[in-house]
């Protein structure tokens, strides 16, 4: 994947953000890295738009800026020049896409229909914007034409919330939701950066959806493993589950038949997206183990070990 898609990904939510006075932008890019979504789509329809992206590029440059509501090659070009990141439409317009490919530009056109997406496929199109998403079907549609389009992937955007975001996050084929409500306009206004921090930081928790999976104990062999588990279901009516490398009590509690990582044993952490999850970790500091890495068939990680114990355990995120 584009290593700015692959970067749209791992994010999750881009902020679509319309802004009248571009003094404001510098402020609300920061609001929104604090808030964990270093990302905006400045849309076109304000006169302050070039200016805004052009702000955010120079002293934001952690953030990652596109521009949206780009419906013609000027408007394209001012983008480009500003330093916008990426390019989005409303609509599919093959025109334009054929000449912000000539530009070099990450062109994400909306569509709708079948139609628009085998045209946008033929010009070597591997994401697009589905748009607006509530108003056409949301994720019902999305995985009714992901049937025949199995190597196109949405960024769907229209009426996505925190409340519904996770419907559409939870499909294989989703980059990313595009949404406004954590930069709505009285917000901007306002200088409401606290705010819009708030909002950002719950759609991130919501999004990664962090919870405890199970704990895992190092017993010294498989008849220590088999007795403890079996004690712990003895005790709490737990179901004993036999396996290879491990025994379990109920869901929550792994008895590793040899000692694995950790001093004690592990922590695993589930998330709902593990690439998510490290990204957004990672920015706050979090190490991982590479080693540890375990991808699925599509190159998406399973589980990872973070390079950090906790008072003798290792602790590991793994895939919801």
């Amino acid at each position: 994947m584009n290593k700015t898609l692959q970067t749209v990904y791992e994010i999750g939510i881009i902020p679509v953000i319309a802004i009248e006075d571009a003094a404001k932008a510098v402020p609300l890019a920061k609001a929104l890295v604090a808030g964990g979504l270093p990302a905006a789509e400045v849309t076109f329809r304000t006169a302050a738009a070039e200016e805004a992206i052009r702000a955010i590029a120079q002293e934001v440059p952690e953030m990652l800026v596109g521009a949206g509501t780009v419906l013609t090659p000027e408007q394209l070009d001012r983008a480009l020049d500003a330093g916008s990141q990426f390019i989005v439409s409303p609509g599919f317009n093959p025109e334009m896409v054929k000449y912000g490919i000539s530009k070099g530009a990450l062109m994400l056109p909306g569509t709708a229909t079948g139609g628009e997406m085998e045209q946008a496929m033929a010009l070597g199109l591997e994401v697009v914007k589905f748009f607006p998403a509530e108003q056409n079907g949301g994720i019902a549609k999305i995985k009714a034409l992901a049937g025949p389009y199995k190597n196109l992937r949405w960024m769907p955007t229209g009426g996505v919330t925190t409340k519904n975001m996770m419907d559409y996050l939870s499909f294989d084929q989703i980059v990313a939701c595009g949404g406004t409500w954590m930069v709505k306009k009285e917000l901007i206004d306002g200088e409401k950066w606290d705010e819009i921090t708030a909002i950002c930081k719950e759609a991130v928790k919501t999004m990664l959806g962090l919870t405890l999976a199970h704990v895992g104990i190092n017993c010294g062999d498989a008849g220590e493993a088999e007795q403890t588990a079996k004690a712990l279901c003895a005790i709490f009516g737990f179901e004993y589950k036999a396996g290879n490398s491990s025994d379990f009590a109920g869901k929550a509690v792994e008895c590793m038949k040899k000692p694995g990582r950790g001093a004690h044993g592990h922590i695993a952490i589930a998330a709902n997206s593990v690439d998510r999850a490290v990204y957004h970790l990672g920015r706050q500091g979090v190490e991982f183990d590479e080693s540890s890495r375990v991808t699925d068939a599509k190159g998406k990680t399973k589980a990872i070990y973070l390079k950090q114990e906790l008072s003798g355990f290792a602790i590991h995120l793994v895939q919801k």
